[in-house]
C-alpha cells in the first residue's frame, strides 16, 4: 500500500473556538485520527512543522513545510498532504512548487469549518487530499496541489475567492487538475508542476505591493523607495493600468534599479501593454516594467522574491514571468 506523509501547521482545520477567539490546538495527528477511511487508501506518518493560523505564516515556516516534504519522499513517501489554513494557503502552495524539487505529489488541504462546528468540512478535505496524493495520475508527476471540496487545483492556478463558503478555492484561468467522486476520478488536466523553478529555498529579497484606484497618488512607491525596498508588485486595474501619478512613479523605480512587475487586480485574465498615457500599460512597458501575465499580485510578489534572492542581476529576473 501507498504510503503519505502527513505535514500539520496548524489553520481552521486544526481549530477550537476559545473566548478569546478561535486558535489551532489539535495537532495533525489529532486530524488524521478523525478520519479512519484513510487507511482504505494509504499507510500514514503525522509530523506536526507548525502550529499557526495561516495568516500568520512567514517564509522561514514555508520553507520548513518544503524540507520536511523533502526528507518525507526522500524516505519513501507516495505523497505529501500538508493541513493548512486557507487565507494564505495558496502562497504557501506556490512557493513549494516554486522550489521543490521532488517526483511525488504535495497535496495542500484545510478547512472553512472548524472540527468543532456543525458539519465541518475538514475531514472530508483531508480524504480527497490523501486520495490525490496516491494517485496512479500523480505518482512521479510531482508537483503542488490544493484538495479542497472534492477538487484538486494546481498551486499556481488556484485562489481562494470567498471569505466562508466552502467552494472557496478555484482557478479562475485553467479550471480544476481533477474533480473527486465516490469511486473514481476525473481529471481535466495533466498533472505535474506548474510553476517556474527557482532555485533558493527562502527568499530574501523585500517586494512590496502597490495597489491603484481612483486617486491614487505615488506616495506608496515612495515611501517604499526610501524604505530601501527589493522590488515592487503593482496591482493595476483592467489589463495591467495605473494612475498618471503612481505611472511615474514607476519609472523612477525602474531607473534606480527597482524591478516593478504589474499584475491586475482582476480576478480573471492576464495583464498586456495596450494602453497610452502616463499610468496606461503601454507606457508602463516603455518604461521597463515586467509584465506578470495572469499571476495575481500575491503571486507575481512571491516569484519577484524569489527571483530576486536568487538573480545576480535585475535581467536575471524576467525569465521567472515566463509562463
Amino acid at each position: 500500500m501507498a504510503h503519505v506523509t502527513v505535514l500539520g501547521t496548524g489553520g481552521t482545520i486544526a481549530s477550537t473556538s476559545k473566548d478569546t477567539g478561535a486558535t489551532p490546538e489539535l495537532s495533525g495527528a489529532d486530524l488524521v485520527e478523525a478520519v479512519p477511511d484513510l487507511e482504505s487508501y494509504a499507510t500514514l506518518s503525522v509530523e506536526q512543522v507548525a502550529q499557526v493560523p495561516s495568516f500568520d505564516m512567514d517564509f522561514s515556516t514555508v520553507a520548513r513545510v518544503g524540507e520536511a516534504a523533502e526528507r518525507a519522499v526522500d524516505g519513501g513517501a507516495d505523497g505529501v498532504v500538508v493541513t493548512h489554513g486557507t487565507d494564505t494557503m495558496e502562497e504557501s502552495a506556490y512557493l513549494l512548487d516554486s522550489t521543490l524539487d521532488v517526483d511525488a505529489p504535495v497535496v495542500f488541504t484545510g478547512a472553512q469549518r472548524r472540527p468543532d462546528q456543525v458539519s465541518p468540512d475538514g475531514p472530508s478535505n483531508l480524504l480527497t487530499a490523501v486520495r490525490a496524493a496516491v494517485h496512479d495520475r500523480l505518482s512521479g508527476a510531482g508537483g503542488v496541489y490544493i484538495a479542497f471540496n472534492e477538487k484538486l487545483h494546481a498551486a499556481r492556478d488556484v485562489t481562494k475567492t470567498h471569505t466562508s463558503a466552502l467552494e472557496t478555492f478555484a482557478s479562475p484561468n485553467t479550471g480544476p487538475v481533477a474533480s473527486f467522486h465516490p469511486g473514481d476520478v476525473r481529471f481535466y488536466r495533466e498533472p505535474g508542476r506548474r510553476c517556474v523553478r527557482v532555485p533558493v529555498r527562502e527568499p530574501t529579497a523585500r517586494v512590496e505591493v502597490v495597489t491603484t484606484g481612483v486617486g491614487v497618488d505615488a506616495a506608496a512607491i515612495d515611501r517604499a523607495l526610501a524604505a530601501g525596498v527589493d522590488g515592487l508588485v503593482l496591482e493595476g486595474t483592467g489589463l495591467g493600468n495605473t494612475t498618471s501619478a503612481l505611472g511615474d512613479a514607476v519609472g523612477r523605480a525602474v531607473e534606480t534599479g527597482v524591478p516593478v512587475v504589474v499584475t491586475s487586480r482582476c480576478g480573471a485574465g492576464a495583464v498586456a501593454p495596450v494602453y497610452g498615457t502616463p499610468g496606461g500599460g503601454a507606457t508602463l512597458a516603455d518604461h521597463g516594467a515586467l509584465f506578470g501575465g495572469d499571476l495575481p499580485p500575491q503571486k507575481a510578489r512571491l516569484t519577484l522574491a524569489l527571483a530576486l534572492t536568487a538573480a545576480d542581476t535585475v535581467e536575471d529576473v524576467e525569465p521567472y514571468f515566463a509562463l
